[in-house]
């Protein structure tokens, strides 16, 4: 039986994390921020 690989294993998982959070960036990026929103947000007083 071979025995497993584990640097390869490792850099998958580094690789997938990486794209994962290349993609998170990309989201929030082409999302509008709420700072940008035409409402501003203003705390309700009491």
């Amino acid at each position: 039986m071979a025995k497993p690989n584990y640097q390869f294993e490792k850099r998958q998982r580094e690789l997938a994390k990486q794209r994962k959070k290349q993609e998170k960036a990309q989201r929030k990026a082409a999302a509008p921020s709420p700072a940008e929103s035409d409402e501003p947000k203003v705390p309700a007083e009491s």
